[in-house]
């Protein structure tokens, strides 16, 4: 079995759009990233997927490649990383070409929902239990971070695509997203230690 074969028996497409940030119904239906989709058009199978809306298919590998504007390959070895698929885990470096556009929105959207997620567990796990309690700094960054990160997602998502452009090449430009992702790959490394 070669690696891509390994990857696609070991992750499936629900997995891998949940992973990376995507809302998937029961059903499997989930908004297509590829295009403006404001309904679920995305049908998401074990070993497929098709949108409806765009005529976008393939399966976990050509998701993955397509979501971050990888190659195949950089797409297999990322899907290895993040899942934790064979022996090695060398990280997938940030990508430092010039993405297009909707690359772009895409890249920053599927960060900052993977940080909103962090925030969200720990702000319930590490609240203060009575006043007076000492505050957790990962409670501290979850109340100051959350409505910055809700801020942007709201630019990013909503129907101004002006706002979602230029938010994106913001955050790209200055470095925060490629930040972002280099801190969130550490948390879960750390994650996978304490498993």
């Amino acid at each position: 079995m070669n690696q891509f074969e390994s990857v696609k028996a070991a992750v499936n497409l629900r997995q891998a759009a949940e992973h990376y940030g995507l809302t998937v119904s029961r059903n499997g239906m989930t908004c297509c990233p590829f295009h403006k989709d404001q309904h679920p058009s995305m049908k998401l199978n074990e070993d497929y997927f098709y949108c409806f809306g765009c005529g976008a298919s393939g399966d976990v590998i050509d998701f993955t490649s397509r979501l971050f504007g990888l190659s195949p390959y950089a797409a297999v070895r990322k899907l290895k990383t993040d899942f934790g698929i064979g022996a090695e885990h060398e990280p997938l470096p940030f990508p430092i070409y010039a993405e297009p556009p909707r690359d772009r929105e895409r890249l920053c959207i599927c960060v900052l929902r993977d940080y909103l997620r962090h925030l969200r567990i720990w702000q319930l796990r590490y609240r203060p239990e009575e006043p007076g309690d000492p505050i957790h700094p990962r409670f501290a960054e979850a109340m100051k971070a959350l409505p910055t990160v809700n801020h942007l997602l709201d630019c990013l998502l909503g129907n101004d695509l002006l706002l979602a452009r230029q938010t994106a090449e913001a955050l790209c430009r200055e470095g925060h997203i490629r930040q972002l992702s280099e801190y969130l790959k550490i948390l879960s490394e750390k994650e996978r230690e304490c498993a």
